[in-house]
């Protein structure tokens, strides 16, 4: 995949995973980062369960990437909300 095109899907998996965690965005170059490092967490943990990864720009791979991305944003948000706290 060209980098434009882990960019717009990173986008879209932040995005997306932000809605589903909390509601509202992150931010668009949090929404970004979160998605990308979402997209190689989710191919990494589907790889582990015996699935493909990320396999280009496709819903498949979107799947992928928000799974991730969620997975990333609640360690995110635990992290911060340590923070927070202390």
């Amino acid at each position: 995949m060209s980098i434009i095109a882990w960019l717009l899907l990173g986008l879209i998996a932040g995005f997306i995973a932000s809605k589903i965690i909390n509601r509202q965005g992150e931010g668009l170059l949090l929404d970004i980062v979160l998605g990308i490092i979402g997209a190689v967490v989710g191919g990494f943990i589907f790889n582990a369960l015996g699935a493909v990864g990320v396999t280009g720009f496709n819903v498949y791979s979107l799947i992928v990437a928000v799974t991730g991305a969620i997975v990333v944003l609640v360690i995110y948000h635990a992290l911060i909300g340590r923070r927070r706290v202390l």
